[in-house]
């Protein structure tokens, strides 16, 4: 994994820094020096894969958060007792 930069005709040494650093990124080679800077327990790493897996998690509190309802618990139980959810129900 050795990532070498010969200079080009003319090119300044802030150009080949340039370059080399956008070989590096390119590389992965920056991403691995930051994940490898703390160890991590296997069980961390585990459980972060498992989150990224389900997915972004619904804001609680807001309409369409609990799944198979479009209100969330306190506004069901009120639009439940209103006459015109009776009304919807029958239609």
């Amino acid at each position: 994994m050795a990532i070498k930069v010969k200079a080009r005709g003319g090119e300044t040494v802030e150009q080949m820094v340039r370059r080399f650093k956008k070989l590096c990124e390119k590389d992965g080679l920056t991403k691995e020096v930051k994940r490898r800077q703390y160890y991590d327990k296997p069980s961390e790493i585990k459980r972060r894969a498992a989150i990224r897996r389900a997915g972004p998690r619904p804001m609680l509190g807001r309409p369409g958060a609990r799944p198979g309802s479009a209100l969330p618990a306190p506004l069901r139980a009120a639009a439940a007792a209103s006459p015109a959810a009776d009304a919807a129900d029958h239609a």
